[in-house]
């Protein structure tokens, strides 16, 4: 058996830079390939080819199948394709219901075509599921949050994103653009 699902940052556009979570596959030909070309951000025809025939004909078990699956749908939000990988994101969870970086990815996609709202229920699902990097998951959802008017939230999302990794430097610009006020209370 292959190893469990393992993140690595890749920036990729969601209004500002997001970091989808890739799936590590070791030991594979095809689905390695397809997982370090999702890692390099090789959104080629080739790529997804690779991935569609790892898929195909190499006998990967429901937990690699998930993880390319998850791979080949990252290609194709890279490649801006975001319905063809809403479905692969869709197939990796009917596969692997607790694959926490298909839910987080799927919720990027879904921020890509402003369904905000279940963006944000689909990463928080995700987040539940204990994925290997939260903090892209938290940077996400900000996104969502903000847009669909819930300033606090993605405020404080963008600052779990910062606190679980201080080197990434994404979340703290983010916050730089909002400002805290304090307000009085009646009866304070």
């Amino acid at each position: 058996m292959l190893p469990r699902l393992a993140p690595l940052a890749l920036l990729l556009t969601v209004l500002a830079p997001a970091a989808p979570a890739s799936a590590t596959i070791l030991g594979i030909a095809r689905a390695k390939s397809c997982f370090e070309a999702a890692v390099a951000k090789r959104a080629t025809s080739d790529a997804v080819r690779t991935c569609t025939t790892a898929l195909e004909e190499e006998g990967l078990a429901a937990r690699d199948r998930a993880a390319t699956l998850v791979n080949r749908g990252i290609l194709h939000m890279q490649a801006g394709r975001i319905d063809a990988a809403l479905a692969d994101y869709d197939s990796a969870i009917q596969l692997e219901p607790q694959a926490a970086e298909a839910w987080v990815n799927k919720g990027i996609a879904l921020i890509k075509v402003r369904r905000e709202a279940e963006a944000a229920a689909v990463i928080s699902h995700g987040l539940e599921l204990g994925p290997q990097n939260p903090a892209i998951a938290h940077y996400s959802r900000a996104f969502a949050y903000e847009a669909l008017g819930k300033v606090r939230e993605a405020y404080e999302d963008f600052g779990r994103a910062a606190a679980l990794a201080p080197d990434w430097r994404e979340p703290s610009k983010q916050l730089r653009r909002f400002k805290t006020v304090r307000v009085k209370t009646a009866g304070v």
